[in-house]
C-alpha cells in the first residue's frame, strides 16, 4: 500500500512534503483534508482529532503530522 498524505490547498508544508517524496521517487496518494469531508474524517480518525497537515499514513498506520527539518513523514 502506498503512502497517504492528507493535505490542504495552499499549505506550504504540504507542498514541501510532496516535493520531498517526489524528489526521492516515493509514490503517494494525496487527499484534500480541507474540502473533502470523507477524507477529513478519515484523517481525524488516524490523528485522534489533530487537524495538523500534512498528515502521513502508511499501510494503515499513522506516522505523524506536520513537516519540518528533518522531515517527519
Amino acid at each position: 500500500m502506498a503512502l497517504v498524505i492528507y493535505t490542504k490547498p495552499g499549505c506550504p508544508y504540504c507542498k514541501k512534503a510532496k516535493d520531498h517524496y517526489n524528489s526521492v521517487g516515493e509514490p503517494f496518494i494525496e487527499y484534500d483534508a480541507q474540502n473533502d469531508m470523507v477524507h477529513r474524517r478519515d484523517m481525524l480518525a488516524f490523528t485522534d482529532g489533530d487537524p495538523t497537515v500534512p498528515a502521513f499514513v502508511r499501510d494503515g498506520k499513522y506516522l505523524g503530522s506536520g513537516w519540518g527539518d528533518p522531515p517527519r513523514g
